[in-house]
């Protein structure tokens, strides 16, 4: 039975609607300028905060997507280095060898957007995904195209549900073959319908025998980048796709159906993508605050413990700030954390909260 969109005899012809797109681009394009308008208008402390917020964003949720979990200042630590960003707030977290190679694979895709898009530069990125040649426990074919079937399941053994099954594996040299000269061939369509079929079809595809989710969403990142001619990217799509994880997946099966109608796909693609630059208003502020407070620091003497948990206080610290947590984080005794913390209020660093509680809390003085 021809299930998949694959199937057809016009594959990989897919149906796009543009008409049906106008208004969703539309709204786009307003959106990306009011953002760059409010970024043309800050220092570049602020835009490099944001830029570095941003691609450490894209890195972690793309990875967690698939349930990898990498350390967010760790991430932070060698994407600053990587661009040759100022460390101020890093907490000088060592990143280990696998996430040098998701750093290094997601900003090659970006930084390096204008460069061809080739078997060798793919297997590069595959390889920097699994320095190991394996994923997890199992050991997988690492910089070459996948030698077995691929199926998509879920479920619990004996009643998994199969939500997808890729090409076989001797016609993936040929698919990828013609979807590369697609992505570097020219086309009378818009450069983010471009991204976001892109990154449909390199799904069906399912060329490697893991790590397609995250080359997927990088490709995409990429072609994004060659579509507004820069490589500061300042919102994440992978950040937006792992908000709406669900509803991502569902629209992947969906477009996977033999209909060869994509519309509805590229349509919800560039839905995300508008809502991932309306949330990188937030992001902006909360840069902006960050900006201005290592701005303050900038001559204050601060030891290495009070560096530390001021950059964790200024990313998103969970819950409130005590002595206790602030020794056990900074792995000193509750002595030495109440002398790091009465010296950053004397010098106007911290205050107490004024909420109440069993435990005295502390929070950055506005």
């Amino acid at each position: 039975m021809k299930k998949y969109i694959y199937d057809r005899p016009d594959w990989p012809v897919t149906t796009i609607k543009e008409d049906l797109l106008r208004d969703a681009l539309h709204k786009l394009h307003s959106a990306q300028g009011r953002l760059f308008g409010k970024l043309d208008a800050l220092g570049f402390d602020v835009q490099n905060e944001l830029l570095l917020n941003t691609i450490s964003d894209e890195i972690v949720t793309s990875s967690e997507i698939e349930g990898a979990i990498l350390n967010r200042s760790s991430v932070r630590s060698s994407v600053a280095r990587r661009l040759g960003l100022e460390s101020a707030g890093l907490d000088g977290v060592l990143p280990d060898h696998y996430t040098e190679g998701v750093v290094e694979m997601a900003l090659d895709a970006t930084q390096n957007f204008n460069r061809q898009l080739n078997e060798e530069r793919l297997f590069g990125w595959h390889a920097a995904l699994f320095p190991t040649g394996r994923s997890g426990i199992r050991k997988i074919t690492v910089g070459a195209f996948r030698s077995d079937e691929m199926t998509i399941v879920s479920g619990p053994f004996g009643k998994e549900k199969v939500h997808y099954h890729a090409p076989a594996p001797e016609l993936v040299p040929a698919e990828m073959h013609m979807f590369l000269e697609w992505i570097e061939g020219a086309q009378d369509i818009t450069p983010y319908v471009k991204a976001g079929i892109a990154h449909l079809w390199f799904e069906l595809i399912h060329p490697f025998d893991d790590g397609n989710g995250r080359i997927g969403r990088a490709i995409a990142d990429m072609l994004l980048a060659r579509a507004e001619n820069s490589p500061r990217r300042y919102y994440s799509i992978s950040a937006q796709f792992l908000k709406e994880r669900k509803h991502y997946y569902e629209e992947l099966d969906l477009a996977s159906r033999y209909t060869g109608d994509a519309t509805r796909w590229v349509a919800w693609f560039i839905g995300c993508l508008l809502r991932a630059i309306e949330s990188s208003d937030e992001k902006l502020e909360i840069s902006k605050r960050k900006a201005l407070i290592f701005e303050r620091l900038r001559n204050i003497a601060m030891n290495e413990r009070q560096v530390s948990m001021m950059n964790r206080l200024t990313n998103g610290f969970e819950g409130k700030l005590t002595a206790t947590k602030w020794a056990k984080i900074c792995k000193c005794s509750h002595d030495t954390a109440l002398r790091d913390i009465e010296d950053l209020i004397t010098k106007g660093i911290l205050v107490r909260s004024a909420e109440g509680g069993r435990s005295t809390s502390y929070e950055i003085a506005t």
